[in-house]
């Protein structure tokens, strides 16, 4: 292995999670009011509809699927699916959710490129971060074909265990990827630089997604109006009956006489 690959995939890692976590553990300390999506929903919405419904599925499943076949250690499976099964099984959901995501992130950049209105209220960092994520998911159906021509599963498992060593920081990651092609590489470089880029972006709205999870747990809130209450009004005591205009005879009196 050469120096930069021991660089990019056995330092870098852990380069990127110290910024991860403690950038956006810092940007929430002290830039709230930056804390949001910055949706352009009022300015065109119909395309967003489109566009954000799948890209936000397709890139959540792969989030889900991605941790959980990275992390999860073969012998926790390997009872009833074999390394074959599952690399098989991860190319088919994978490839339909990274090509619902694709499709999503299309629209999206074509949206906020062809829109005038969207242009002008988009940073660059926008516009980088929708071609960053369009190049990963290019990368990453790239991967497909070439995951193809070895369904043993094997190189599932050497990518599998890279992903361990790194969490568990044992030694020996960067050698469990010497037989792994460049797009393999790049699309793990750029899925890091990914997270490196999160606190500085508008993805830190992800951590408010898993936070709404905690409105399960929070006692309920007590909600006290504002408006004054005006006071009971007292009982009115019976008046006396009001006289009658002159000319008019009682009749109540000329029978009781």
């Amino acid at each position: 292995m050469t120096y930069l690959d021991q660089f990019l995939f056995g330092y870098y890692p852990y380069l990127v999670l110290t910024v991860f976590l403690l950038g956006s553990l810092v940007r929430f300390d002290r830039e709230q009011y930056t804390w949001k999506s910055d949706s352009s929903q009022l300015l065109r919405h119909g395309t967003l509809r489109w566009g954000s419904n799948l890209f936000h599925v397709g890139v959540l499943f792969l989030l889900v699927g991605h941790t959980v076949g990275m992390l999860t250690p073969h012998f926790m499976y390997e009872p009833f699916m074999s390394a074959g099964s599952k690399q098989l099984m991860a190319m088919v959901t994978g490839g339909i959710a990274g090509f619902l995501a694709f499709v999503g992130v299309s629209l999206l950049l074509h949206r906020r490129l062809s829109d005038a209105r969207i242009r002008a209220t988009s940073r660059r960092g926008d516009i980088a971060l929708l071609v960053l994520l369009w190049v990963q998911l290019v990368l990453g159906l790239a991967t497909i074909p070439m995951s193809a021509q070895h369904l043993d599963g094997s190189m599932m498992l050497q990518l599998a265990g890279w992903a361990q060593h790194i969490v568990t920081f044992r030694a020996g990651a960067v050698e469990l990827l010497a037989g792994a092609g460049w797009v393999f590489k790049a699309h793990m470089f750029l899925g890091m630089t990914l997270f490196l880029v999160f606190p500085f972006t508008r993805l830190v709205h992800v951590w408010s997604g898993f936070g709404t999870l905690a409105y399960v747990l929070r006692p309920y809130q007590v909600v006290r109006t504002k408006r004054r209450i005006a006071p009971r009004a007292a009982p009115q005591r019976e008046s006396a009956p009001a006289a009658l205009p002159q000319g008019i005879p009682d009749l109540d009196a000329r029978r009781h006489a």
